[in-house]
């Protein structure tokens, strides 16, 4: 990866509706060789995808924590990793480093769906022993865009 492609994905994380013209005139290439570039870095799994970014109390989702997870053994692993795959209230997965093993970013309509989540979903799950449950009450910070050094 050069500098160009560097160029190119900070660029598209602050507007990923940039055109193919605008991109490369950024870049200093043609629109087409700005897109060759993209499409070189989404084949290489750098580019994951494009998405929008919902405000989520805007659409009912009026509740985000976070959960820390401790798994009793390691063979636990699978079925808890599943399952996190397979739950959209789930935004955020991180395995750590520390007394617990996973953090996960939560976002639910209200504390009922909390509860739900955490005392039948997660805490359901075989192998889970222990849960920490910290409520998010405003984000000051949130953002996708990564702290790129470009030369």
């Amino acid at each position: 990866m050069d500098n160009l492609d560097l160029k190119a994905i900070y660029k598209l994380m602050h507007n990923a509706r940039a055109t193919w013209a605008e991109l490369g005139a950024y870049l200093g290439l043609s629109a087409p060789a700005a897109a060759e570039r993209v499409h070189k870095l989404e084949q290489q799994g750098i580019i994951r995808g494009y998405t929008a970014l919902i405000e989520a109390n805007r659409v009912g989702l009026n509740l985000a924590a976070l959960v820390s997870v401790t798994l009793e053994r390691p063979e636990h692993r699978q079925e808890f990793l599943q399952f996190v795959g397979a739950t959209p209230e789930i935004q955020e997965c991180h395995h750590t480093a520390g007394d617990e093993d996973y953090i996960l970013k939560v976002c639910c309509k209200d504390t009922r769906h909390l509860e739900k989540l955490l005392s039948h979903d997660i805490k359901g799950i075989c192998g889970v022993i222990k849960t920490r449950t910290t409520v998010i009450l405003s984000t000051v910070k949130e953002t996708p865009v990564l702290p790129l050094v470009i030369e």
